[in-house]
Protein backbone atom coordinates (compact mmCIF):
# COMPACT_ATOMS: atom_id res chain seq x y z
CA UNK A 1 0.00 0.00 0.00
CA UNK A 2 1.13 3.56 -0.87
CA UNK A 3 0.77 6.79 1.26
CA UNK A 4 -2.11 8.51 0.67
CA UNK A 5 -2.20 12.33 0.64
CA UNK A 6 -4.13 12.21 4.06
CA UNK A 7 -6.51 16.17 4.16
CA UNK A 8 -7.57 15.08 8.10
CA UNK A 9 -8.35 17.89 10.30
CA UNK A 10 -6.70 15.79 13.25
CA UNK A 11 -4.98 13.64 13.76
CA UNK A 12 -3.66 14.83 10.59
CA UNK A 13 -0.83 13.77 8.09
CA UNK A 14 3.14 13.64 9.77
CA UNK A 15 6.15 14.40 8.27
CA UNK A 16 7.47 10.93 6.43
CA UNK A 17 11.32 11.94 7.24
CA UNK A 18 9.92 11.58 11.13
CA UNK A 19 7.73 8.61 10.81
CA UNK A 20 10.85 6.57 9.39
CA UNK A 21 13.20 7.73 12.32
CA UNK A 22 10.63 7.27 14.61
CA UNK A 23 10.19 3.27 12.80
CA UNK A 24 13.97 3.14 12.92
CA UNK A 25 14.09 3.78 16.66
CA UNK A 26 10.85 1.56 17.62
CA UNK A 27 12.53 -0.83 18.83
CA UNK A 28 15.54 0.54 20.62
CA UNK A 29 15.95 3.72 20.94
CA UNK A 30 19.78 5.04 20.38
CA UNK A 31 20.95 1.74 21.97
CA UNK A 32 18.85 1.74 25.21
CA UNK A 33 17.59 -1.44 24.00
CA UNK A 34 14.28 -0.65 24.35
CA UNK A 35 11.40 1.48 22.60
CA UNK A 36 10.57 5.20 23.98
CA UNK A 37 7.20 3.22 24.68
CA UNK A 38 8.75 1.69 27.64
CA UNK A 39 10.74 4.02 28.89
CA UNK A 40 10.30 5.04 32.31
CA UNK A 41 9.56 8.94 32.35
CA UNK A 42 11.93 9.15 35.63
CA UNK A 43 14.59 7.89 33.42
CA UNK A 44 17.58 10.47 32.41
CA UNK A 45 17.00 9.22 28.85
CA UNK A 46 13.14 10.46 28.77
CA UNK A 47 14.65 13.79 30.53
CA UNK A 48 16.93 14.56 27.57
CA UNK A 49 13.96 13.99 25.14
CA UNK A 50 11.72 16.05 27.25
CA UNK A 51 14.31 18.82 27.92
CA UNK A 52 15.77 18.90 23.97
CA UNK A 53 11.59 18.91 22.73
CA UNK A 54 11.19 22.21 25.19
CA UNK A 55 14.31 23.46 24.04
CA UNK A 56 13.61 23.03 20.33
CA UNK A 57 9.80 24.42 20.33
CA UNK A 58 11.49 27.44 22.86
CA UNK A 59 14.00 28.67 19.97
CA UNK A 60 11.39 27.78 16.86
CA UNK A 61 8.79 29.93 18.47
CA UNK A 62 11.57 32.23 19.95
CA UNK A 63 9.64 32.11 23.71
CA UNK A 64 10.91 34.88 26.32
CA UNK A 65 12.02 33.59 29.18
CA UNK A 66 8.99 34.59 31.47
CA UNK A 67 7.09 31.75 30.16
CA UNK A 68 6.83 27.99 31.04
CA UNK A 69 6.33 25.92 28.46
CA UNK A 70 3.87 22.55 29.77
CA UNK A 71 2.97 18.97 28.41
CA UNK A 72 -0.27 18.27 28.67
CA UNK A 73 -2.84 15.28 28.47
CA UNK A 74 -6.55 15.90 28.25
CA UNK A 75 -6.54 18.00 24.74
CA UNK A 76 -7.22 21.19 24.10
CA UNK A 77 -10.53 20.94 25.47
CA UNK A 78 -9.29 20.03 28.92
CA UNK A 79 -8.04 23.21 29.29
CA UNK A 80 -11.69 25.22 28.19
CA UNK A 81 -12.05 23.82 32.16
CA UNK A 82 -8.06 24.46 33.45
CA UNK A 83 -8.00 28.23 32.16
CA UNK A 84 -10.78 29.56 34.22
CA UNK A 85 -9.79 27.53 37.23
CA UNK A 86 -6.35 29.24 36.76
CA UNK A 87 -7.17 32.29 35.58
CA UNK A 88 -11.09 33.50 36.74
CA UNK A 89 -10.18 35.76 39.93
CA UNK A 90 -12.75 37.96 39.34
CA UNK A 91 -14.66 35.45 38.51
CA UNK A 92 -15.08 37.20 34.98
CA UNK A 93 -13.81 36.44 31.08
CA UNK A 94 -14.81 37.71 27.90
CA UNK A 95 -14.99 35.24 24.72
CA UNK A 96 -14.79 35.87 21.40
CA UNK A 97 -16.68 33.35 19.66
CA UNK A 98 -15.75 32.40 15.98
CA UNK A 99 -16.54 28.68 15.77
CA UNK A 100 -17.63 25.46 17.27
CA UNK A 101 -14.55 25.21 19.90
CA UNK A 102 -14.31 28.51 21.02
CA UNK A 103 -18.31 28.49 21.69
CA UNK A 104 -17.04 25.24 23.62
CA UNK A 105 -14.26 27.21 25.88
CA UNK A 106 -17.12 30.01 26.30
CA UNK A 107 -19.90 27.28 27.41
CA UNK A 108 -17.64 25.58 29.89
CA UNK A 109 -16.16 28.97 31.68
CA UNK A 110 -20.08 29.64 32.79
CA UNK A 111 -19.78 27.04 34.80
CA UNK A 112 -16.64 29.06 36.80
CA UNK A 113 -17.71 32.61 36.69
CA UNK A 114 -19.24 35.37 34.25
CA UNK A 115 -18.28 34.65 30.98
CA UNK A 116 -19.05 37.30 28.49
CA UNK A 117 -19.68 36.76 24.55
CA UNK A 118 -18.75 39.88 23.38
CA UNK A 119 -18.18 38.88 20.08
CA UNK A 120 -19.22 36.38 17.54
CA UNK A 121 -19.62 35.20 13.84
CA UNK A 122 -22.25 32.67 14.29
CA UNK A 123 -24.63 35.05 12.51
CA UNK A 124 -23.14 33.64 9.09
CA UNK A 125 -22.35 29.97 10.37
CA UNK A 126 -18.64 30.98 11.33
CA UNK A 127 -17.43 31.93 7.97
CA UNK A 128 -15.88 35.41 8.74
CA UNK A 129 -13.93 37.28 11.63
CA UNK A 130 -15.71 39.75 13.43
CA UNK A 131 -13.98 43.45 14.16
CA UNK A 132 -12.13 42.67 17.06
CA UNK A 133 -10.92 46.43 16.96
CA UNK A 134 -12.67 48.24 19.51
CA UNK A 135 -14.62 45.43 22.01
CA UNK A 136 -16.51 45.77 24.97
CA UNK A 137 -13.96 44.39 27.21
CA UNK A 138 -15.16 44.09 30.42
CA UNK A 139 -13.53 45.69 33.10
CA UNK A 140 -12.28 43.52 35.61
CA UNK A 141 -12.01 40.25 32.84
CA UNK A 142 -9.50 38.33 34.22
CA UNK A 143 -8.86 37.18 30.21
CA UNK A 144 -10.19 37.80 26.36
CA UNK A 145 -10.32 34.05 25.06
CA UNK A 146 -10.21 33.06 20.97
CA UNK A 147 -9.66 30.45 18.97
CA UNK A 148 -7.31 31.63 16.60
CA UNK A 149 -8.01 29.23 13.52
CA UNK A 150 -10.77 27.35 13.39
CA UNK A 151 -10.70 24.36 11.95
CA UNK A 152 -14.10 23.45 11.28
CA UNK A 153 -14.92 26.64 9.50
CA UNK A 154 -11.37 27.27 8.03
CA UNK A 155 -11.05 30.78 9.39
CA UNK A 156 -8.21 32.78 10.96
CA UNK A 157 -7.77 35.93 13.07
CA UNK A 158 -5.01 37.76 10.43
CA UNK A 159 -4.83 40.28 13.53
CA UNK A 160 -5.03 39.39 17.35
CA UNK A 161 -8.08 41.32 19.07
CA UNK A 162 -7.17 44.92 20.85
CA UNK A 163 -7.70 43.07 24.49
CA UNK A 164 -7.40 47.13 26.14
CA UNK A 165 -4.85 45.73 28.48
CA UNK A 166 -6.21 42.44 29.21
CA UNK A 167 -4.49 39.21 29.48
CA UNK A 168 -5.22 36.96 25.84
CA UNK A 169 -5.51 33.57 26.20
CA UNK A 170 -5.49 31.97 22.64
CA UNK A 171 -6.05 28.12 21.47
CA UNK A 172 -3.90 27.74 18.01
CA UNK A 173 -4.68 24.12 17.74
CA UNK A 174 -4.99 24.16 14.36
CA UNK A 175 -2.30 27.11 13.05
CA UNK A 176 0.43 26.01 15.88
CA UNK A 177 3.81 26.09 14.40
CA UNK A 178 2.46 27.39 10.99
CA UNK A 179 3.78 30.82 11.27
CA UNK A 180 6.02 32.67 13.25
CA UNK A 181 3.96 34.45 16.33
CA UNK A 182 4.85 37.08 18.93
CA UNK A 183 4.62 34.57 21.81
CA UNK A 184 4.42 38.41 24.08
CA UNK A 185 1.44 39.23 23.22
CA UNK A 186 -0.48 36.05 24.86
CA UNK A 187 -0.72 35.43 28.55
CA UNK A 188 -1.60 31.75 27.00
CA UNK A 189 -1.28 30.48 23.90
CA UNK A 190 -1.70 26.85 23.52
CA UNK A 191 -2.84 24.29 21.41
CA UNK A 192 -3.75 20.22 21.04
CA UNK A 193 -0.84 18.66 18.43
CA UNK A 194 -2.49 16.25 16.82
CA UNK A 195 -3.65 18.53 13.67
CA UNK A 196 0.07 20.41 12.96
CA UNK A 197 2.81 18.72 15.52
CA UNK A 198 2.43 15.80 16.52
CA UNK A 199 0.50 12.18 17.44
CA UNK A 200 -3.12 12.76 19.39
CA UNK A 201 -3.11 12.79 23.18
CA UNK A 202 -1.52 16.01 24.11
CA UNK A 203 -1.60 19.61 24.75
CA UNK A 204 1.09 22.29 24.70
CA UNK A 205 0.96 25.40 26.84
CA UNK A 206 2.99 28.45 26.76
CA UNK A 207 1.93 30.55 29.98
CA UNK A 208 3.38 33.81 31.36
CA UNK A 209 4.73 32.47 35.02
CA UNK A 210 2.49 35.72 36.13
CA UNK A 211 -0.28 33.41 35.84
CA UNK A 212 1.09 30.22 37.31
CA UNK A 213 -0.01 30.79 40.31
CA UNK A 214 -1.50 29.24 43.54
CA UNK A 215 -4.02 31.15 44.03
CA UNK A 216 -7.21 29.31 41.73
CA UNK A 217 -10.34 28.99 42.31
CA UNK A 218 -11.76 26.41 44.74
CA UNK A 219 -11.82 22.76 43.95
CA UNK A 220 -9.46 23.04 41.10
CA UNK A 221 -8.13 19.25 41.12
CA UNK A 222 -4.30 19.02 41.64
CA UNK A 223 -3.74 17.97 38.62
CA UNK A 224 -5.45 21.03 36.44
CA UNK A 225 -3.72 23.56 38.47
CA UNK A 226 -0.85 25.13 36.27
CA UNK A 227 1.66 25.54 39.03
CA UNK A 228 1.27 21.69 39.69
CA UNK A 229 2.37 21.34 36.44
CA UNK A 230 4.64 23.82 35.73
CA UNK A 231 6.82 22.96 39.60
CA UNK A 232 7.23 19.86 37.98
CA UNK A 233 8.37 20.66 34.70
CA UNK A 234 5.86 18.44 33.29
CA UNK A 235 6.30 14.89 35.07
CA UNK A 236 4.06 15.61 37.83
CA UNK A 237 2.44 12.62 36.59
CA UNK A 238 3.46 9.86 33.63
CA UNK A 239 3.48 12.21 30.83
CA UNK A 240 2.55 11.64 27.41
CA UNK A 241 5.96 10.30 26.56
CA UNK A 242 5.83 9.02 23.01
CA UNK A 243 3.65 11.83 21.93
CA UNK A 244 6.46 14.39 23.52
CA UNK A 245 9.22 12.60 21.61
CA UNK A 246 6.98 12.51 18.66
CA UNK A 247 6.47 15.90 18.84
CA UNK A 248 10.15 16.79 19.36
CA UNK A 249 11.19 15.16 16.11
CA UNK A 250 8.83 17.19 14.70
CA UNK A 251 10.41 20.12 16.20
CA UNK A 252 14.01 19.05 14.64
CA UNK A 253 11.95 18.51 11.08
CA UNK A 254 10.79 22.14 11.49
CA UNK A 255 14.25 24.07 12.37
CA UNK A 256 15.97 21.70 9.45
CA UNK A 257 13.37 22.71 7.35
CA UNK A 258 14.27 26.80 7.96
CA UNK A 259 12.23 27.25 10.85
CA UNK A 260 8.69 29.04 10.97
CA UNK A 261 9.39 31.79 8.45
CA UNK A 262 10.11 29.09 6.17
CA UNK A 263 6.78 27.36 7.10
CA UNK A 264 4.87 30.22 6.60
CA UNK A 265 6.06 30.70 3.32
CA UNK A 266 5.64 27.23 2.11
CA UNK A 267 1.94 27.44 3.90
CA UNK A 268 1.20 30.39 1.88
CA UNK A 269 2.10 28.85 -1.54
CA UNK A 270 0.09 25.70 -0.77
CA UNK A 271 -2.84 27.57 0.58
CA UNK A 272 -2.71 30.12 -2.67
CA UNK A 273 -2.65 27.26 -4.67
CA UNK A 274 -6.17 26.05 -3.72
CA UNK A 275 -7.81 29.06 -2.94
CA UNK A 276 -6.73 30.71 -6.99
CA UNK A 277 -8.50 27.04 -8.02
CA UNK A 278 -11.98 27.57 -5.74
CA UNK A 279 -12.07 31.47 -7.04
CA UNK A 280 -12.64 30.66 -10.42
CA UNK A 281 -14.32 27.33 -10.32
CA UNK A 282 -17.73 27.08 -11.61
CA UNK A 283 -18.46 24.02 -9.14
CA UNK A 284 -16.45 24.16 -6.40
CA UNK A 285 -16.49 27.68 -3.99
CA UNK A 286 -15.10 28.22 -0.71
CA UNK A 287 -17.30 29.11 2.15
CA UNK A 288 -15.00 31.87 3.60
CA UNK A 289 -15.15 35.28 3.31
CA UNK A 290 -10.99 35.78 1.63
CA UNK A 291 -9.63 38.05 4.04
CA UNK A 292 -10.36 35.88 7.09
CA UNK A 293 -9.31 32.34 5.05
CA UNK A 294 -6.79 30.46 6.84
CA UNK A 295 -4.07 28.76 5.64
CA UNK A 296 -4.42 25.26 7.49
CA UNK A 297 -8.39 24.20 6.90
CA UNK A 298 -9.96 25.16 3.68
CA UNK A 299 -13.64 23.96 3.82
CA UNK A 300 -15.84 24.44 0.26
CA UNK A 301 -18.81 22.80 -1.43
CA UNK A 302 -20.59 22.53 -4.66
CA UNK A 303 -23.83 23.47 -3.24
CA UNK A 304 -24.98 19.96 -3.62
CA UNK A 305 -24.86 17.38 -1.10
CA UNK A 306 -24.71 14.23 -3.64
CA UNK A 307 -22.72 15.87 -5.72
CA UNK A 308 -19.93 16.58 -2.67
CA UNK A 309 -20.95 12.74 -1.37
CA UNK A 310 -19.31 11.48 -4.92
CA UNK A 311 -16.46 14.10 -4.91
CA UNK A 312 -15.74 12.44 -1.71
CA UNK A 313 -16.08 9.23 -2.72
CA UNK A 314 -13.92 9.70 -6.00
CA UNK A 315 -11.25 11.81 -4.46
CA UNK A 316 -10.85 8.45 -1.68
CA UNK A 317 -10.62 6.26 -4.19
CA UNK A 318 -7.74 8.71 -6.30
CA UNK A 319 -5.78 8.73 -3.22
CA UNK A 320 -7.05 11.50 -1.54
CA UNK A 321 -8.32 11.14 1.73
CA UNK A 322 -10.09 12.51 4.80
CA UNK A 323 -11.62 15.46 2.54
CA UNK A 324 -15.18 15.17 3.97
CA UNK A 325 -16.19 18.26 5.92
CA UNK A 326 -17.07 18.71 9.43
CA UNK A 327 -20.48 16.85 10.32
CA UNK A 328 -21.98 20.38 11.56
CA UNK A 329 -21.02 22.01 8.12
CA UNK A 330 -20.60 19.33 5.51
CA UNK A 331 -19.19 19.78 1.75
CA UNK A 332 -15.84 19.50 1.87
CA UNK A 333 -12.53 20.38 3.69
CA UNK A 334 -8.54 20.38 2.97
CA UNK A 335 -6.47 20.72 6.04
CA UNK A 336 -3.06 21.06 4.69
CA UNK A 337 -0.84 21.53 7.57
CA UNK A 338 2.99 21.59 7.57
CA UNK A 339 3.51 18.29 6.59
CA UNK A 340 1.18 18.35 3.43
CA UNK A 341 3.79 18.37 0.51
CA UNK A 342 2.77 21.23 -1.97
CA UNK A 343 2.35 17.75 -4.30
CA UNK A 344 -0.59 16.83 -2.47
CA UNK A 345 -2.19 20.59 -2.84
CA UNK A 346 -1.39 19.79 -6.67
CA UNK A 347 -2.68 16.68 -6.93
CA UNK A 348 -5.91 17.27 -4.91
CA UNK A 349 -6.79 20.44 -7.83
CA UNK A 350 -6.13 18.56 -10.42
CA UNK A 351 -8.54 16.17 -9.40
CA UNK A 352 -10.70 18.82 -8.84
CA UNK A 353 -10.40 19.92 -12.55
CA UNK A 354 -11.08 16.63 -13.66
CA UNK A 355 -14.01 15.88 -11.48
CA UNK A 356 -15.41 19.34 -12.33
CA UNK A 357 -15.12 18.49 -16.17
CA UNK A 358 -16.82 15.43 -15.92
CA UNK A 359 -19.83 16.80 -13.42
CA UNK A 360 -20.18 19.84 -15.68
Amino acid sequence: MSRVYNFSAGPAVLPEEVLKEVAEEMMDYQGSGMSVMEMSHRSADFQKIIDEAEQDLRDLMKIPDNYKVLFLQGGASQQFAAIPMNLMKNKVADYIVTGQWAKKAYQEAQKYGKANKIASSEDKTFSYIPDCSDLPISPDADYVYICENNTIYGTKFKKLPNTKGKTLVADVSSCFLSEPVDVSKYGIIYGGVQKNIGPAGMVISIIREDLITDDVLEGTPTMLKFKTQADAGSLYNTPNCYCIYVCGKVFKWLKKMGGLEEMQRRNIEKAKILYDFLDQSKLFKGTVVPEDRSLMNVPFVTGDKDMDAKFVKEAKEAGLVNLKGHRTVGGMRASIYNAMPKEGVEALVAFMKKFEEENA
